[in-house]
């Protein structure tokens, strides 16, 4: 355990972005597979709703910086491709 106070201050602060950064994700991650579910089962009305929902997460993981610029546009890429090859 730090002994001086802003060691300790510095050990909340992280804790509560680790927790926030780990909630943040795991919701993310959840919209994703939910997503890639109704995309392999071709439901097309469902799949653009929850597409629509994790593209929405990303970015608000981006301004967050939850995600890194780069990693949010691969999960999004790849998320509309799969989406484009159901629709066609």
């Amino acid at each position: 355990m730090p002994i001086k106070k802003a060691a300790i201050k510095a050990l909340k602060q992280s804790s509560k972005k680790a927790l926030k950064n780990f909630q943040a994700k795991k919701k993310l991650k959840n919209l994703i597979k939910n997503s890639q579910k109704f995309i392999e089962a071709k439901k097309t009305a469902e799949a653009v709703k929850e597409v629509k929902a994790a593209l929405q997460a990303i970015d608000k993981a981006l301004q967050q910086k939850v995600l890194k610029p780069r990693t949010g546009a691969r999960k999004k890429s790849r998320l509309m491709n799969k989406l484009n090859l159901l629709i066609k």
